[in-house]
């Protein structure tokens, strides 16, 4: 039988009907999604967390700081807002947390994940911390001679000397340089931000330009590409090649591991003397612009993309088979 063109449409419902079930269908499933959001808030105020106070394993109370005025932030770990109070990255908050060193109510916490409150008082070497209001991002050009700590016990000086007028914000370094390597060095006071930078799965890029104290044989680069054993593990760099066609003894390296002096002990291994190490890129930040020893604010579009850095690349890594 031939069909008419028409057929289609007979026995169909109404555009406005299908938008109506439509409607009916979202409406019910924010019903369901609000009342299991209710019933899970229900549960998190009525359970005891578990934490350590003064040595003892395993307690079960958790006292309130009278004195505490009403905030505006949720619970979160314990080391997640020392990091955002801009005292240090997550990790090395954690760290703090374990050596018994901040106070919550004025009770020892030894639990990095310990969730506090707006309502809870969180001591540091004796001063009470707050979460940062204004999150500072800042690139520096580093030079030479400059360490990355915000205090030196033999009186060198630090990149803190360098951005003393950029504002009363408490930053810290994304990562570290060494003394004597220059180049792209990001501080914030963005403990989430920090903590995804410096986290081995988001594989952050980082180029350094290399000069050695001589020329570097290719069967060497092809060593370095291929992966060496140092005595902290295997590393293999991304890409490496000569940086000046006349000039073999600098060389620009691709690598993306956060480990101590990586690139020098790489080239050390193979009997190069680095006769100095510039960082030129450090995820998607380079230091064009800005002259060695000077820095400035990012933009906003420079902080959106690092913000959104590799998200999509991590998220195919941790999807499960």
């Amino acid at each position: 039988m031939k069909q008419h063109s028409f057929d289609k449409f007979i026995n169909k419902e109404k555009n406005s009907r299908k938008k109506e079930a439509f409607r009916q269908e979202k409406k019910k499933w924010k019903e369901e999604k609000k009342k299991k959001y209710e019933e899970k808030n229900a549960r998190s105020e009525t359970r005891n967390p578990k934490f350590k106070i003064e040595g003892t394993q395993n307690s079960k109370l958790k006292t309130q700081n009278p004195e505490a005025k009403t905030q505006s932030f949720d619970e979160m770990p314990l080391n997640k807002f020392i990091a955002y109070a801009g005292v240090c990255g997550r990790r090395e908050a954690a760290e703090l947390v374990k050596e018994g060193k901040i106070k919550v109510n004025n009770n020892i916490i030894y639990e990095p994940g310990f969730k506090v409150t707006a309502g809870d008082k969180i001591i540091f070497n004796n001063k009470q911390l707050h979460l940062q209001k204004n999150l500072v991002y800042i690139l520096l050009n580093k030079p030479k001679d400059y360490i990355t700590t915000a205090k030196d016990e033999h009186g060198r000086k630090t990149v803190f000397d360098l951005i003393a007028h950029a504002g009363s914000e408490r930053v810290f370094p994304v990562g570290r340089l060494d003394r004597n390597t220059t180049g792209v060095l990001l501080l914030t006071n963005d403990g989430e931000l920090t903590q995804k930078l410096t986290h081995p799965s988001f594989e952050v890029k980082k180029i350094y330009e290399v000069r050695l104290d001589k020329q570097v044989q290719k069967k060497d680069m092809e060593a370095i590409l291929n992966g060496i054993q140092l005595e902290d593990g295997f590393i293999a760099a991304d890409a490496i090649s000569y940086a000046d066609a006349k000039d073999k003894s600098i060389v620009g390296i691709e690598i993306h591991s956060g480990r101590n002096r990586i690139v020098r002990r790489i080239f050390e291994h193979l009997g190069y003397d680095v006769k100095n190490l510039d960082r030129v890129l450090f995820a998607n930040l380079t230091k064009k612009n800005v002259e060695r020893g000077k820095w400035r604010f990012l933009t906003e579009k420079e902080m959106r993309l690092l913000k959104y850095m590799n998200q999509s690349f991590i998220k195919k890594k941790l999807k499960p088979d």
